[in-house]
């Protein structure tokens, strides 16, 4: 008779624990796990320089535009002045040939024009008079040769002073201007360059966020593209879970669920914003019932802006839409 009734209070005792367990596993199967985790931003080294600055601590707040890490900037800061010397040069010459030729040079362009003249006359002159000795046969040709030639070369040198004066009066020509403000647009735009540069090598914040890490230390050389600060965003964080395959397509995103956090007795709401479109484990061989039942999807859940003092890496759990 004993045993008889050990027999039935052992069933129970199984059949109660057997109800336990299967209701563990349904509260399982509808939690998704993860963390809390914050969007970080990842600042890089734009030049192979030594770090000369790190003004601000790990775990500091910092606000947009915050200096983080400074480069040495020695070598850019005299391509900077190279090129503003080269603007100023192209400058010079634009407004050089704007404003044209001096009183000064136009003045003394008459004056060579006038002295051409006179040089002409007296030349015409003694060619006149070789010409009548040669006619009377008191002179030889070749004296009649001499004064031809200076008589033409004094009248190509007045010619010559006469374009002379000309260029200076008309002013410059239109294709010369263009050329000239073209190359001041051309040193403009390379003193912007070497400017840009120079501002890449100050690191700032580019956002109000958290500073979270400065992997570099002072006196370091960095490499292109390596980190040298990484931020992280001061909003409130997001529940990055895995959604088992038997609920994705219960949840969409801006869906709204439940979050539990260690530590807080209270649960949060949060609303989902993103979730993946493709399962994060995929097996090689054919999807069977269970198999099927092994794949997850990524999603995040962002929380609510009260939960923004909550740090990064807490453990969470998702509820998630029962079946």
């Amino acid at each position: 008779m004993k045993s008889v009734m050990f027999n039935a209070l052992g069933c129970s005792l199984l059949l109660a624990l057997s109800a336990q367990l299967v209701g563990c596993k349904d509260n399982n199967t509808n939690l998704a796990l993860g963390t809390l985790e914050r969007d970080r931003v990842v600042l890089k080294a734009t030049a192979a320089e030594i770090i000369t600055q790190l003004p601000i601590a790990e775990g500091s707040e910092v606000k947009a535009g915050d200096l983080l890490v400074q480069l040495d900037n020695r070598r850019q800061q005299a391509l900077v002045a190279k090129a503003e010397a080269n603007l100023a040069s192209a400058q010079a010459n634009l407004s050089k040939l704007q404003n044209g030729a001096r009183p000064e040079d136009i003045a003394a362009a008459r004056s060579q024009v006038k002295g051409a003249e006179a040089q002409l006359i007296e030349a015409q002159k003694t060619f006149a008079r070789a010409e009548t000795l040669v006619s009377k046969k008191l002179a030889g040709a070749a004296e009649l040769d001499s004064a031809r030639a200076k008589r033409d070369s004094a009248q190509a040198n007045l010619d010559k002073s006469h374009e002379n004066l000309l260029l200076l009066t008309n002013g410059t020509r239109e294709e010369d201007l263009q050329q000239a403000e073209a190359q001041v647009a051309l040193a403009k735009a390379a003193l912007e360059l070497e400017q840009y540069n120079l501002s890449e090598l100050s690191i700032r914040a580019t956002g109000d966020a958290r500073l979270d890490h400065l992997p570099k230390h002072l006196g370091e050389r960095t490499s292109i593209g390596e980190a040298v600060a990484t931020l992280l965003d001061k909003k409130a964080p997001y529940a990055r879970v895995y959604i088992p395959e038997t609920h994705r397509l219960k949840v969409s995103a801006g869906q709204e669920l439940v979050i539990h956090i260690d530590g807080l007795d209270q649960p949060q709401t949060g609303k989902l914003r993103w979730i993946s479109q493709d399962a994060a484990f995929t097996p090689y061989f054919a999807l069977n019932s269970t198999d099927r039942a092994r794949l997850v999807y990524l999603a995040e859940v962002q929380l609510p802006d009260s939960a923004a003092n909550l740090p990064s890496g807490l453990p969470v759990q998702v509820e998630l839409p029962h079946e």
